[in-house]
């Protein structure tokens, strides 16, 4: 592995090593620790479950979300007024604190709940959550497609329907619903580079000064901010696109008091899957 991998591992494996010191069942032997990396037993079986259809689908995912977003960010140019400067601002705001959110969302359901052995969600978009616990630099090896396809998914649908409403609303129309527009475009954004910014994150070597710069003014994920999610068990710290929202809502307990909710009605327990991948020798 080279010193860029052995860098990042070691990032997370500081978790790793601290919750087995401090537990009170008695260490097994120093062999018997699995090594967590693309060396690991669970992190070469996850890798393997990369299918050709899986590509195929984030490669269409990828061309439909830059294709609808560069129509309808020309058509916002186009319908631009002075009056609208405001509501582009608060919209761009909303939007990123929208896209933080949902990012912890959904970044907490794929750790927390679910298999791999799930029907159809399981490889296809459990397995890349099971894989990036044990082995955290896999997303720096991944390509742009790989890395962006199925958050390109996510954004489609209101992209299209953004670009149906240009097409078909009127000049009034198109005018009020402009300051939506702007909200609209701007989650979009930040929800389709989420992942990106996820793998930046993780990158200590060769970033853009322009990356290094946003990440020290908070404006995306810090990468010293995103270590707190990967100290096992993986409890925390789940919002991963800014991760302005990760403080206050670990002050206030949110998804703790979820996950008790969601054991106490289902009577599943949270991240057993993810414990049982993380096991494997």
């Amino acid at each position: 592995m080279d010193l860029y991998q052995n860098m990042a591992v070691g990032e997370s494996d500081v978790g790793c090593r601290e919750d087995i010191q401090t537990s009170p069942v008695p260490r097994a032997p120093a062999k018997a620790v699995p090594r967590w990396g693309p060396q690991h037993a669970g992190a070469r079986e996850l890798a393997n479950l990369y299918s050709p259809g899986k590509r195929c689908q984030e490669w269409i995912s990828v061309l439909l979300c830059f294709s609808l977003m560069a129509f309808n960010f020309c058509h916002l140019l186009a319908n631009f007024h002075l009056s609208h400067v405001w509501y582009i601002i608060l919209g761009i705001v909303a939007g990123i604190l929208t896209a933080d959110f949902a990012s912890g969302l959904v970044h907490w359901g794929a750790d927390t709940w679910g298999s791999v052995d799930l029907p159809i969600v399981g490889k296809a978009f459990i397995r890349p959550f099971r894989e990036h616990h044990i082995d955290p630099t896999a997303i720096t090896r991944h390509d742009f497609i790989e890395t962006n396809g199925d958050n390109c998914m996510l954004t489609i649908i209101p992209l299209a329907n953004m670009a149906f409403s240009f097409l078909t609303l009127s000049p009034a129309e198109r005018y009020h619903k402009y300051p939506w527009d702007c909200y609209v475009f701007a989650l979009a954004i930040f929800v389709t580079l989420t992942n990106q910014i996820h793998k930046w994150s993780h990158t200590y070597f060769g970033l853009p000064r322009w990356v290094t710069f946003l990440q020290d003014c908070r404006i995306i994920l810090p990468r010293k901010h995103h270590r707190v999610h990967h100290v096992s068990p993986h409890e925390t710290y789940f919002c991963i696109t800014t991760g302005w929202l990760n403080y206050p809502l670990e002050k206030i307990g949110f998804w703790r008091n979820l996950e008790d909710l969601i054991q106490s009605v289902t009577g599943e327990k949270p991240r057993s899957d993810d414990m049982k991948w993380a096991q494997k020798k």
